[in-house]
C-alpha cells in the first residue's frame, strides 16, 4: 500500500488535467498512487492522447493511476466523496485538476503532516501572473505556528477568519521570499483554510464525517473544501507550509455559481 492516495476531481480540463498529472512524475516522494474521478460531459479521457502519455509515465513509475467516470453529477462535494471512498492509504492529498507542483511538494506535506499529528496540511496555490503585485501588510495576515499545530475553531467576523486573504494571488510567494523559507527550511502556519493541495490524514479525516455531507447541499454547492477542512481543524488541528511549490494555472473556475455556500448552510 502507498503512503498517499493522490485524488483529483476533473470536469471539462482535459489540457489543464495533462500539465497537472505531468507534474506528478518527477516528485522526489514517490510513494503515492493516482486516482483521478472525471465528470466531463461529452469527453472521453481516454482518447485524449496527452493524458494517456502522462498516466504511461506514472503507471512506468508504480503508481497505478486510474480514471474513473463517475456520473451523473451531484455536486464537487459529492465527488469528493466518491474519491475518498477509493482511498485506502494512511494519507489522501486532494490536489485540483488545475494545479502544477514542484517536485518537493509532496515530501513536503508527508513529511510535515507526519511530524506535526495533525489533520490536514496545505500547500498554497500561487498566481504566478501577480508576481509583481506584492499586496499590503494587512491583506497577508500571516501567523506561523508556535511549537506543533493544535485544534482550533475559527468563527466568521473575526481576525482569524480573515487568515483566507493570505492565500490571494501571489501573497505566498512574497512571504516565502521575505522570510527565505525553503523545502530545507519550511514554516507551518495558522490558516482559515487551503485551496487546491492538502494532504490529509484519512483516518482523521473520516473521524469527522469526511464529504458525506454532500447530502444536505444543493449540486451546485461550493466550499465543500472549506467546510471539510475546518471539522478536521476543530477536532484534530491543521495548518499551511511554506515554501508553495503549487502554482495556479489560473483558468476560469468550473463552479461558477457561489450562491450556496457550504459553510454557511451547515455547522462546523
Amino acid at each position: 500500500m502507498p503512503a498517499i492516495d493522490l485524488l483529483i476531481p476533473t470536469y471539462n480540463r482535459p489540457h489543464a488535467l495533462a500539465v497537472t498529472l505531468t507534474g506528478l512524475c518527477a516528485q522526489t516522494c514517490q510513494d503515492f498512487r493516482v486516482t483521478v474521478s472525471d465528470q466531463s460531459d461529452d469527453l472521453n479521457l481516454e482518447t485524449v492522447g496527452t493524458i494517456q502519455a502522462v498516466l504511461r509515465v506514472l503507471d512506468a513509475h508504480g503508481h497505478a493511476p486510474q480514471i474513473l467516470k463517475h456520473l451523473p453529477r451531484r455536486g464537487i462535494a459529492e465527488q469528493r466523496q466518491f474519491l475518498l471512498e477509493q482511498a485506502t492509504a494512511p494519507y489522501v492529498l486532494f490536489l485540483d485538476d488545475d494545479v502544477l507542483l514542484e517536485p518537493w511538494v509532496l515530501e513536503l506535506l508527508l513529511t510535515t503532516l507526519q511530524r506535526e499529528g495533525c489533520g490536514f496540511v496545505g500547500n498554497p496555490m500561487v498566481g504566478l501572473s501577480y508576481r509583481d503585485d506584492v499586496r499590503p501588510a494587512e491583506h497577508q495576515p500571516f501567523t506561523p505556528w508556535q511549537g506543533r499545530v493544535q485544534p482550533e475553531t475559527l468563527e466568521k467576523d473575526t481576525p482569524q477568519w480573515e487568515r483566507w486573504r493570505l492565500h490571494n494571488a501571489a501573497n505566498p510567494l512574497h512571504l516565502q521570499e521575505k522570510f527565505g523559507f525553503t523545502p530545507q527550511r519550511p514554516c507551518t502556519y495558522h490558516v482559515a483554510w487551503v485551496a487546491g493541495c492538502v494532504l490529509f490524514d484519512r483516518t482523521k479525516l473520516l473521524d469527522v464525517g469526511g464529504f458525506h455531507f454532500w447530502r444536505d447541499l444543493p449540486p451546485q454547492s461550493c466550499g465543500e473544501d472549506v467546510l471539510a477542512q475546518q471539522r478536521v481543524m476543530k477536532r484534530y488541528g491543521g495548518c499551511g507550509v511554506l515554501p508553495s511549490g503549487a502554482y495556479h494555472q489560473e483558468l476560469p473556475t468550473t463552479l461558477s455559481d457561489r450562491t450556496h455556500d457550504a459553510p454557511n448552510l451547515l455547522a462546523v
